[in-house]
């Protein structure tokens, strides 16, 4: 595998596409090659659920040349058939499921090396304030652009906004024309196509989707932060922010997204008119879950409205307080939520393997944690790591205790067996500012 040859033709198309903003790219395919095609595979989950073939990444490598010839062959000629997604339903932290496609392996790299095509063009059309799904990129940038636009532009009146159904309700009409402004290969725009119209497969019955692109494919990221970039970060950039009295700003990631205004009038006008360019192209607002959020951490008592105080983005939810020093700052903490998420689901795998040797349960427990602070440990938010911390213990001790009638475990000796096998204590991974330990 030759991956500098890969990185080499993204660059030679990043640098047209930023040097020309309106070119049209005609012939992207000529750049898919063996090497482009084994980098594809290389970037594609290997332990991800098998599509409706029910072949394996394991399966898939034991001809992964002849496989990777014969998968590049077909697409470039045509003849390659987009296979039905297999539909899957995960649980969300609000109790409800989110729909996911199942892509077969094969499928997978093809649609990879799609995206891998068209990541390079689009990178220098995005705007700097969508994280979401981006080569260097994450859900932490868009936290702390989020933060610090708050913080440093007076950013005191908010629009949360929660999309209704955004995978599934986007135009495929209006997609199809956004991609022209950018791309019209013939190879890659059918390929496209042939993914917007696979049937989707739930039980033993096969529908056809009229809009919508189905969440968990490789390429809908890519297609969705597309489509939102014409419909809403142009529209902001272009059209809402120039008209503000105040200062604004908008931070999203893919389909969640939240509007910062410094000015109550500001706020107020745009959140009259947002639905209705959603509605332009086939979205809607969800009529619960968007609201105005009066972000001021000072109201007079005759100015207190019965707007929300208080909002979640990625997981956290946004507040106000006091620093040691007494300057207010906007702290992130896990939304309560997601904490009893992750307590439920430590709770569930304590019940089931309690009869597990400790140091495998202290393994496990050890993972689970370590993989919480990865993501929830930034600035401000120890007191809840803590909290996780703490009912995690409560919850072992509790389960080990029930492993028999004669098994109970008290605090004293509980503690001794954390002496020996620690749980690792809350990091912060994610540190904003050095100095900010007076949160």
């Amino acid at each position: 595998m030759r991956p500098e040859n890969v990185s080499t033709k993204q660059e030679q198309i990043a640098k047209l596409a930023r040097n020309n903003p309106s070119k049209v790219f005609t012939s992207l395919n000529q750049y898919i090659n063996y090497d482009w095609m084994l980098r594809a595979y290389e970037l594609t989950r290997k332990d991800g659920a098998v599509g409706i073939d029910g072949q394996t990444s394991q399966e898939y490598a034991l001809k992964l040349e002849d496989n990777l010839k014969s998968l590049m062959h077909r697409m470039k000629s045509g003849k390659y058939k987009a296979p039905s997604i297999r539909r899957a339903y995960i649980p969300k932290p609000d109790g409800s499921k989110r729909p996911l496609g199942i892509s077969t392996f094969e499928d997978k790299i093809a649609q990879r090396a799609i995206v891998m095509l068209l990541e390079p063009i689009y990178e220098q059309t995005f705007k700097n304030f969508s994280f979401g799904f981006r080569p260097k990129k994450s859900a932490h940038e868009a936290l702390r652009h989020l933060r610090n636009n708050i913080m440093d532009r007076g950013g005191r009146w908010i629009i949360d906004v929660d999309i209704s159904k955004y995978f599934d309700t986007i135009n495929k009409t209006q997609l199809r024309t956004f991609l022209n402004r950018r791309v019209t290969d013939g190879v890659i725009r059918k390929l496209i196509d042939k993914w917007l119209k696979a049937g989707v497969i739930e039980g033993d019955k096969i529908h056809y989707q009229l809009t919508g692109t189905p969440q968990g494919g490789v390429a809908s990221p890519m297609l969705a932060n597309i489509y939102l970039h014409y419909v809403l970060d142009e529209w902001y950039a272009d059209v809402v922010e120039p008209r503000m009295e105040g200062r604004s700003s908008i931070t999203r990631f893919c389909d969640d997204f939240v509007m910062v205004f410094e000015n109550y009038n500001d706020c107020i006008r745009v959140f009259r008119v947002l639905g209705e360019r959603l509605n332009k192209f086939g979205l809607s607002l969800h009529a619960d879950k968007t609201c105005i959020v009066d972000f001021r951490f000072k109201r007079s008592q005759h100015d207190k409205s019965q707007k929300p105080t208080t909002f979640k983005f990625l997981g956290f939810i946004h507040l106000w307080k006091k620093s040691i020093k007494g300057k207010f700052v906007v702290l992130q903490r896990t939304a309560k939520e997601r904490l009893a998420k992750a307590i439920s689901e430590i709770n569930e795998y304590c019940r089931a393997n309690r009869h597990k040797p400790l140091p495998e349960q202290h393994q496990k427990l050890s993972r689970k944690l370590r993989g919480h602070y990865a993501y929830f440990g930034i600035t401000g938010n120890h007191k809840s790591l803590r909290s996780l911390v703490h009912q995690v213990e409560r919850i072992w001790r509790k389960w080990l205790s029930r492993r028999s009638r004669k098994s109970k475990i008290y605090w004293d000796k509980f503690r001794d067996v954390l002496k020996k096998l620690p749980l690792p204590k809350p990091r912060v991974y994610h540190q904003y500012c050095v100095g900010e330990r007076n949160l």
